[in-house]
């Protein structure tokens, strides 16, 4: 069996997906014969998503869970709902994650930073704890974990205070991807973790965060899609089940640092 094909029916949860690269990424997976679980704080927008997703199947592909990952109570109850419904989970995709203005080292306020660490450490080590849980209670040994990180999680871009605090939580990905991996090592499971860490993309992401006019600075600076990204889950997912790729670095070819 092909490692494309080894995927097809079997279960991913994309955490953030209501909108740009958890949004790419899902639509992605569906497309490859994948049954997805979509979730994020907006289910208007995810239901939107899924319907589109689901519309012309016989068999539903695509779940949409309002959660917000840095509440433990709404991660559990998302999980208990995968269980009873899906019964198993493949792949878990730690999409979701958040930046906030005026969040600088000097004059952020602790309410601010607390806020990103739930959501972009607390939050999606809450979603791998649980993944990992299922995965070995349904004894899947061959599931997958991948964390979106960031170029700022290797980097602390200069000249923009705006992104220091944001760029110490995906520095913490780093180590937590590690120390998963170590962590899967040391019980003998063949369960893989992977990072991603993109450059400047061209989503809504930083649409609050960056001052003056967004769609100025986007259009001024090169970009890659949510598209580009999100093929990268691929090539993670599809390497031979004895091949662990641990983090792949990408920006756009004329990104300036």
């Amino acid at each position: 069996m092909s490692e494309k094909a080894r995927w097809v029916g079997r279960v991913a949860l994309v955490t953030g997906a209501s909108a740009g690269i958890g949004e790419a990424t899902a639509k992605l997976l569906v497309q490859e014969g994948m049954k997805v679980v979509i979730c994020a704080r907006s289910i208007d927008k995810l239901q939107a998503i899924a319907e589109d997703l689901n519309k012309g199947k016989t068999d539903r592909c695509c779940l949409p869970v309002k959660c917000d990952v840095s509440k433990e109570d709404q991660v559990l109850e998302m999980f208990k709902q995968i269980r009873s419904e899906l019964g198993r989970l493949d792949i878990c995709i730690n999409n979701a994650g958040i930046n906030v203005k005026n969040c600088s080292l000097l004059e952020g306020s602790t309410e601010t930073w607390q806020k990103i660490i739930d959501v972009n450490v607390i939050g999606l080590s809450i979603c791998t704890r649980e993944a990992v849980k299922l995965m070995r209670e349904k004894g899947i040994d061959d599931g997958h974990i991948i964390h979106l990180s960031s170029f700022s999680g290797h980097r602390v871009p200069p000249g923009n205070a705006v992104t220091n605090f944001y760029a110490g939580t995906k520095f913490a990905v780093r180590a937590l991807t590690e120390g998963l991996r170590q962590e899967l090592r040391a019980i003998k499971s063949n369960i893989r973790v992977s990072s991603l860490s993109p450059g400047l993309v061209k989503t809504d992401f930083n649409a609050d965060v960056i001052e003056g006019d967004y769609e100025a600075f986007i259009s001024s600076n090169p970009t890659m899609s949510s598209e580009d990204v999100a093929q990268l889950v691929l090539v993670c997912i599809q390497q031979p089940a004895h091949v662990q790729i641990h983090d792949i670095l990408v920006r756009p070819t004329q990104q300036l640092y």
